[in-house]
């Protein structure tokens, strides 16, 4: 018997890679990745491409957004705005790392996707545990499946899923190394795309989670 089929968002990052691990437990892959001209597009557009080797995924897609750095505000997207360095705080509103609705457009995308190719799930790496960004919070999520329930074609309607939301990022970790996820593959700075930073606010929530987990990080980071 075949497996169901699974959209997984897949930016290059720790969170895409476990998300994708999990995913893989119960259902075919397929993998979707953005490009909305981020700083570090062609270096997590890498990282995308070795872990959908890893897992063998031939059903990729890959999509250009780039009207999101027409849009712009954020300094994931636009050179004039410096990357801020430090952790951002939890209670901090719409920090500048914060790419209006991002989230909105990706799930979009992948939802159009999975209706197209039959897939009744669609996957997304998101926790709200270590983050400001209101498109990364439960609440969004079920507003999402609600409105996809709403306009949906089929009896049973794709359903966005979040298995790592209520997450840290040391769980995360924790999790990828029990289910061997390609961590090594992983790309997590926010500003650099040959050697990490290690002062963003990723690679700090990363380099402190991978200690919390009592794991080497397998990549190489500044700082």
């Amino acid at each position: 018997m075949s497996l169901p089929l699974a959209v997984v968002l897949v930016s290059g990052g720790l969170d895409s890679c476990v998300t994708a691990a999990l995913a893989a437990l119960d259902h075919e892959l397929a993998f979707l990745h953005i490009n909305y001209r981020q700083r570090t597009e062609r270096r997590e557009l890498r990282a995308f491409a070795e872990i959908a080797s890893h897992y063998k995924v031939d059903r990729r897609l890959v999509v250009d957004v780039s009207y999101m750095k027409q849009i712009g505000t954020s300094s994931l997207i636009d050179p004039n705005i410096p990357v801020p360095e430090g952790e951002i705080s939890l209670q901090e509103s719409n920090p500048s790392t914060y790419v209006p609705f991002r989230n909105a457009n990706i799930l979009g995308i992948g939802v159009a996707w999975a209706e197209a190719t039959g897939a009744q799930a669609v996957f997304i790496g998101a926790h709200e545990a270590e983050t400001a960004y209101p498109d990364c919070r439960g609440e969004f999520f079920d507003a999402y499946n609600r409105m996809i329930a709403a306009c949906a074609r089929s009896q049973v309607p794709v359903q966005v899923r979040t298995p790592l939301l209520a997450f840290d990022k040391a769980a995360i970790i924790q999790r990828g190394v029990e289910l061997s996820a390609p961590l090594h593959l992983t790309w997590s700075c926010y500003q650099n795309e040959e050697m990490a930073c290690g002062r963003c606010h990723s690679c700090i929530l990363r380099r402190r989670g991978f200690r919390a987990a009592g794991v080497e990080d397998p990549a190489s980071c500044a700082g």
